[in-house]
């Protein structure tokens, strides 16, 4: 990514595009959402989802930020059962396999196989502990009491819709030109953390409360971590987030 790149009105942003790697799936996206609405994996609403779904999709492109085709293939599957139960049916028809059947079957799997890596994680860290990787010593040290959890691509996404939602829309004849660049927004966090041991998300956002900015804040935000200079966690799921330095 080219971090001298100017953002100053939203057409900009197609010709500066952020080039982040999809670090999480569809199917992270999916069960992010129906733990979120305390959701029975095996009766899932459908039509709830799919529109929850979409408007992530929708955030992550008004940030930018690559959405890989694996999403855009997830959100046609979701259309096409949502469309499927939607349809009237015959006798004969209502014996047969449910449309979400293996959606289903296929998130169970995946939701195997994460929670198995993710003991294979804890017990990594667990081991750091004895031995720490010198890149990581700093900021792992914080997490000793093992009350903190980390966040998600999607954690971070919601919290910023959150902040987002609040913040009302420039009128579109507005004619002030907003000028900030990626370098600025990184450079205000981390002097925003430098005497500061945590902060919470959303005090980021507080110094300029403009949409523009604000999405060149959350994007250098996904950057600072993607290079391990900040650290997002939480109490427990859906909680506050909170933003660490690595100093």
């Amino acid at each position: 990514m080219d971090k001298s790149c100017d953002f100053k009105t939203d057409e900009r942003f197609s010709s500066c595009p952020v080039k982040l790697e999809v670090f999480e799936g569809p199917l992270d996206l999916l069960l992010f959402l129906i733990k979120k609405n305390e959701i029975d994996i095996y009766d899932i609403p459908i039509s709830l989802i799919t529109q929850q779904y979409l408007d992530y999709l929708d955030v992550m492109r008004s940030l930018d930020l690559e959405v890989a085709g694996e999403f855009i293939l997830m959100a046609a599957t979701l259309i096409r059962i949502k469309a499927q139960m939607l349809l009237p049916k015959t006798d004969e028809e209502e014996i047969e396999e449910d449309p979400r059947a293996q959606l289903v079957s296929a998130l169970l799997e995946y939701k195997k196989f994460k929670e198995f890596s993710g003991l294979l994680r804890q017990k990594e860290e667990e081991e750091s502990r004895f031995f720490p990787r010198s890149d990581l010593s700093s900021v792992e040290s914080r997490d000793e009491e093992g009350d903190e959890i980390e966040v998600s691509l999607f954690d971070l996404l919601s919290a910023f819709k959150k902040v987002w939602s609040e913040v009302p829309a420039e009128m579109p004849h507005r004619v002030k030109m907003e000028e900030v660049s990626l370098s600025q927004r990184i450079e205000h966090i981390l002097s925003y953390l430098q005497n500061r041991e945590k902060v919470q998300f959303v005090e980021l956002f507080l110094d300029n409360p403009v949409r523009l900015v604000m999405v060149v804040t959350f994007i250098a935000i996904l950057e600072l971590i993607k290079s391990r200079k900040i650290k997002v966690v939480q109490r427990r799921s859906f909680s506050q987030i909170w933003v660490y330095g690595s100093s």
